[in-house]
């Protein structure tokens, strides 16, 4: 009976867990966000590769795209994409405000109460999502929003659930 357990417990799916070679163990792709104010963007996976962009705002949302060691491929919300070190990168959602000024509503709904409006571009942090609609927060505000009016959520994605 013991030896059946253990061979449960051993084919049962790990948590996922960085691994020894410093790749995270999380499938790809998926949505991340920038960590440090200051953040570079490299033409390969090592701090022998020239450096190609630099970014310059903690939370922006980036598509990590594949994995090489402790590095990430990543793609901006513009499409441009560059191998960022593991420690730059946040798990902490993030999304952008997509095309035009948007409003936020007092639950998920159209016929809700709007509560403010955001710019196009504007980074918010993204506290849960279902099928149509994610609750964001910025500067102490909070409201929802369609998903479709973001960049950094995946279309059918739960987030807080």
């Amino acid at each position: 009976m013991r030896r059946l357990a253990l061979l449960l417990l051993l084919a049962a799916p790990a948590p996922a867990a960085e691994l020894a070679d410093g790749r995270s163990g999380l499938p790809t792709p998926r949505f991340v966000s920038i960590k440090p104010a200051r953040a570079y963007l490299r033409t390969g996976p090592g701090d022998k590769y020239p450096i190609s962009f630099v970014y310059v705002r903690a939370g922006l949302p980036v598509e990590v795209l594949r994995e090489w060691e402790i590095w990430r491929q990543v793609r901006d919300i513009d499409g441009t994409i560059g191998w960022m070190n593991k420690n730059l990168l946040s798990g902490e959602r993030h999304a952008v405000v997509t095309k035009d000024v948007r409003t936020l509503y007092g639950s998920a709904d159209l016929q809700a109460r709007p509560v403010w409006r955001i710019e196009p571009g504007a980074v918010v942090g993204v506290v849960l999502c279902d099928a149509a609609w994610c609750r964001v927060t910025r500067d102490g505000k909070g409201g929802y929003i369609l998903r479709s009016q973001l960049w950094g959520v995946y279309p059918g994605e739960a987030i807080g659930s």
